[in-house]
């Protein structure tokens, strides 16, 4: 919803806000129960190929992740130098693909020349990749400017392939292609996943890519802003079709790499996939034990939503680490180039949304909870998003639940800093499945308005276990460094990591151990919780 690195999100310019049915602050139980009862009640040269050189050891299909993590990693993945804007950049035709499945690489340069060095994204001993591939020197080239369609106000590059990359040995997981000119000048990301062809037996990790592409303000245009920052401004849908801006890496680094890491290093079996992927194909989430999404995932199609319900209906686990999860409803259509490669939101425009004058409310592209076909998430996820920005301490509530064993805490010890920038909490009038308890209650103000941020832990009679963080800085706060040493950003400390980090490690095994119902039943405090905070 907003801005993690500063900038303005649309609820500061829009005609509504962030919260449920608009209004710019925190919703309280009053406010929701009227907004409810008015909504009626719902909620290398192109054509080239990619021969290049393996990586030392190149992985054969099928190598389970906690082999491939034994592997040697390589500490040189970051990038060192983005260079001028415009030096290197590049993106993908295709959001993912199976081991050993090809995709085109369209890169646009103003050097001479470049090189593409892909790697996994993992734990391996601390180093968290490992090259699998690199490509030899390609001929660069300034690629032509890009088109701007005026009706959605849409950008795409529509760049000539410029390699095309053949995926024979990788693993399965989270991929970042690094784009070198040549003497390394200038260096920019790319990212891919490699999809998993089963998550039966599996925890599934969702790369939020749309809400990637959501944010990417290439071409001075995203879901937020147009030129000079302008609401009304901002593009109707998004292409894929153009490279992410800054680093290239879309979102991934700050709300996805961390858990991956950790993920990977505790070695429990896992999967990979996106949430276009799991929009666009049925058996995404076959059979899996979990689904965990990631730091913020906030653009769901409604195909997407109704997998993940369906896997949790089956029995698989739900992790939501992070929040502000499944708030916009987008849909996904196709470009020039392929299906599903423009993500479309109307937001606060939603009456010229075609699928509104059509009748067909469901599809409508503005916020899940927002007429005319209100679902609110948080029938979902447990929590409902409610404010931004804010900035609090993370406090806990229930230290002898199970999610927190091993790590020490005490009742109303806190964490500086690890609430933020976007928190949800939960709201006992907005449908929540019960039973559900609120493990951590942090207090923050929010635009002047006083509420909470829940971390929740709830159960099913099918079984399945959910857990929600209700902060969107739980996974970049997985990253914080050791005691005593310097934190990520926010003030978040080595102390807070530690925690998150075995908080984290406590729900990926139980999860992954099958149905949580069946070994950890929640038991239900809502009534107390927010009896006391009347």
């Amino acid at each position: 919803m907003g801005e993690e690195r500063g900038g303005r999100a649309d609820a500061a310019t829009a005609p509504t806000g962030v919260a449920y049915g608009g209004g710019g602050g925190p919703v309280t139980r009053r406010r929701f129960l009227g907004m409810s009862a008015r909504a009626g009640a719902g909620l290398v040269a192109a054509g080239c190929t990619g021969g290049g050189r393996s990586g030392a050891d190149a992985s054969e299909e099928g190598l389970s992740i906690p082999a491939e993590n034994h592997r040697p990693g390589d500490r040189d993945w970051r990038i060192a130098t983005r260079g001028a804007p415009s030096a290197i950049e590049g993106y993908t035709d295709r959001v993912s693909v199976l081991p050993g499945e090809e995709f085109g690489l369209h890169v646009s340069t103003s050097e001479p020349g470049f090189t593409v060095r892909a790697y996994r994204m993992g734990w391996y001993g601390g180093a968290q990749a490992r090259k699998i591939w690199e490509s030899d020197r390609i001929r660069g080239e300034r690629q032509r400017r890009p088109r701007f369609d005026r009706p959605t106000r849409t950008v795409h590059a529509d760049w000539e392939r410029s390699l095309t990359v053949h995926t024979r040995g990788w693993p399965e997981g989270s991929y970042l292609l690094r784009l070198d000119t040549d003497r390394r000048s200038a260096q920019r990301y790319v990212p891919i996943t490699v999809r998993s062809a089963s998550a039966s037996g599996r925890t599934v990790l969702l790369n939020a890519s749309a809400t990637w592409q959501a944010y990417n303000e290439w071409g001075r245009h995203s879901l937020y802003h147009g030129p000079g920052g302008e609401y009304g401004k901002r593009s109707l849908a998004v292409s894929f079709d153009r490279p992410y801006h800054g680093d290239g890496a879309g979102k991934f680094l700050v709300y996805e790499q961390p858990l991956v890491a950790l993920a990977e290093r505790l070695g429990i079996p896992l999967a990979y996939t996106t949430g276009v992927d799991v929009a666009t194909r049925s058996d995404q989430l076959r059979g899996a034990k979990a689904v965990v999404v990631l730091g913020h995932d906030e653009y769901w199609t409604p195909q997407q939503r109704a997998r993940v319900a369906g896997a949790r209906d089956a029995g698989a686990n739900l992790a939501v680490l992070g929040a502000n999860t499944c708030f916009r409803r987008v849909r996904l259509e196709p470009t020039r180039s392929g299906a599903h490669r423009l993500v479309v939101c109307y937001k606060t425009d939603y009456r010229d949304d075609p699928y509104y004058e059509r009748g067909e409310h469901s599809l409508v592209t503005t916020d899940f909870r927002e007429h005319p076909a209100p679902d609110p998430e948080s029938s979902l996820t447990g929590v409902l998003y409610e404010g931004y920005p804010t900035e609090a301490p993370y406090v806990v509530t229930r230290p002898d639940h199970w999610v927190f064993a091993g790590t020490g805490v005490k009742a109303g010890d806190s964490f500086k800093g690890l609430v933020g920038v976007e928190y949800d909490r939960v709201t006992p009038e907005a449908p929540t499945p019960r039973p559900l308890e609120v493990i951590a209650h942090s207090p923050v103000v929010c635009k002047g308005e006083s509420s909470h941020s829940d971390s929740a832990y709830g159960t099913f009679k099918n079984g399945a276990g959910l857990f929600a963080t209700g902060t969107m800085r739980w996974v970049e706060s997985l990253a914080a460094e050791g005691p005593g040493r310097k934190g990520v950003r926010h003030g978040i400390d080595g102390r807070a990591g530690d925690f998150t980090r075995r908080v984290t490690g406590n729900v990926l095994r139980a999860f992954a151990a099958g149905p949580a119902a069946r070994t950890h039943p929640a038991e239900d405090n809502l009534d107390k919780v927010y009896r006391d905070d009347a």
